[in-house]
């Protein structure tokens, strides 16, 4: 008899998606390539390279509490890294005579008939589940604090991933609570998952509680006492046969996200220099010499990858002065220019930093870098600080589009940008970069607050 992993759609879909998946990846295949390869080896080739990459990839690995953003991305990198398999594959065999071309097209009609099925997939088990109440797990929480009634809450407002919540356990309650009076609720109400409050409950409890999931088959999960602002993303690994816990887990460690994410740099900032800067900075640089003498760009050291000093490059847009590597600009800042006035609101001011993204300094996307003798400041007094510096510093970043750009007035400034840049970095994504690179444009052309 087969058993079925809990939490997933069900035992039998990932099955079918993988037999769907690879009936239109072969179907197109045949219908795009069959007069030039021999139809059954190239099955065989394609299909084994697919299910090589999903396993690699986590293709298949959504669950129903998945956001939308984060299955678009899985769908962009498998289709990526299989587009660029495929065109290696073509270069290997010219014999072949597959044009690049046809290889995108194939790709590309992939990507949309595989994309749309799976997200027709994720939105039809949503309505099966508001409809008619199949593909449920039931809950029980023990521990009561704001994150376990933020899990409550959410399990509650949100009926189309699938949860049905029965109780929250209240371990302050001496009176009426007890492990004993947990389990056999856990028991006869046949709870699929336990969420326990690290912070609420005594290690004894804790291995308790292991104790009966393990003996009961049931899913068990921690809330980590997050007291501060930044998540813990703990990565799984061993060591010959011993279990080791990594703090963090960070995306763009990985090899092949490091690629993407370069290629993207490149192409991108290659596009901007060409096509926009190429002809924007002569009329800048005349605005500017116009308007106060001094150079057309302001160079200034800032701190980045590994806590590298590097120069990052701007369009000047103040007065020359002796505090500029020391202060920021600050509202109603005299040093400003009127030019600079209009660059800064833009954000126009910040595009030579596209050749140090094309240099390799920066990202597109990223935490922004800090002036040397603010990022020193900052390291001593604010937690987790330096946790920025694990990638690249980006032109605009997640803390920017989230309300935390420009002038740092208060410790509550730098911390919600730390704030952002951690999760960013522990959540990185192609798409998550896509969405900070379109929500920036926006906020260019609206103009910004904080933009001064």
């Amino acid at each position: 008899m087969t058993t079925f992993k809990q939490g997933r759609y069900s035992g039998y879909l990932k099955h079918i998606s993988y037999l769907i998946d690879l009936s239109i990846l072969n179907g197109l295949a045949l219908l795009y390539f069959f007069k030039s390869v021999d139809s059954i080896k190239f099955i065989v080739l394609i299909s084994s390279a697919w299910i090589i990459l999903s396993i690699y990839s986590k293709f298949y690995e959504v669950y129903r509490y998945s956001r939308e953003i984060n299955i678009a991305s899985l769908i962009l990198k498998q289709l990526g890294l299989f587009t660029l398999l495929m065109l290696a594959f073509s270069g290997l065999n010219l014999s072949l005579e597959i044009q690049p071309i046809v290889i995108l097209k194939y790709t590309i009609s992939t990507l949309f008939l595989i994309g749309l099925f799976k997200f027709t997939l994720y939105y039809l088990l949503q309505k099966y589940r508001t409809t008619f109440g199949g593909n449920y797990r039931i809950t029980a929480i023990i521990g009561k604090n704001k994150q376990t009634n933020a899990l409550e809450s959410f399990f509650h407002n949100n009926p189309e991933y699938g949860y049905i919540h029965k109780k929250t356990f209240n371990t302050k309650d001496k009176d009426g609570f007890s492990l004993d009076v947990c389990f056999n609720f856990i028991a006869k109400e046949s709870i699929d998952e336990i969420y326990c409050a690290i912070s609420e409950l005594s290690n004894s409890q804790v291995y308790k509680i292991i104790d009966f999931a393990d003996n009961n088959l049931k899913i068990l999960k921690f809330l980590p006492d997050n007291k501060d602002i930044h998540s813990k993303k703990l990565k799984y690994e061993y060591y010959d046969y011993i279990p080791v816990l990594s703090l963090r887990n960070i995306p763009l460690e990985d090899s092949v996200n490091q690629f993407i994410k370069r290629l993207f740099d490149i192409l991108f900032s290659s596009l901007v220099i060409i096509f926009l800067l190429s002809w924007l900075t002569p009329i800048i640089a005349v605005l500017i010499k116009i308007e106060s003498k001094g150079p057309v760009f302001f160079k200034q050291s800032r701190n980045g990858f590994n806590y590298k000093e590097f120069d990052c490059y701007k369009f000047r847009s103040m007065m020359p002065n002796k505090d500029a590597h020391l202060y920021q600009a600050t509202r109603g800042d005299q040093r400003i220019t009127r030019i600079g006035k209009f660059i800064r609101k833009t954000s126009i001011d910040e595009l030579p930093q596209f050749f140090n993204v094309l240099f390799g300094d920066m990202s597109v996307v990223g935490p922004r870098p800090h002036m040397v003798s603010h990022t020193n400041m900052y390291a001593k007094k604010i937690d987790k600080f330096m946790v920025r510096h694990f990638v690249k510093p980006g032109i605009t970043g997640l803390a920017q589009i989230s309300g935390f750009r420009g002038e740092v007035e208060t410790d509550k400034d730098i911390i919600g940008r730390v704030k952002y840049d951690i999760f960013y970095i522990e959540n990185w994504s192609l798409l998550l970069d896509f969405k900070i690179i379109f929500k920036t444009f926006l906020n260019a052309v609206k103009g910004e607050e904080k933009a001064y």
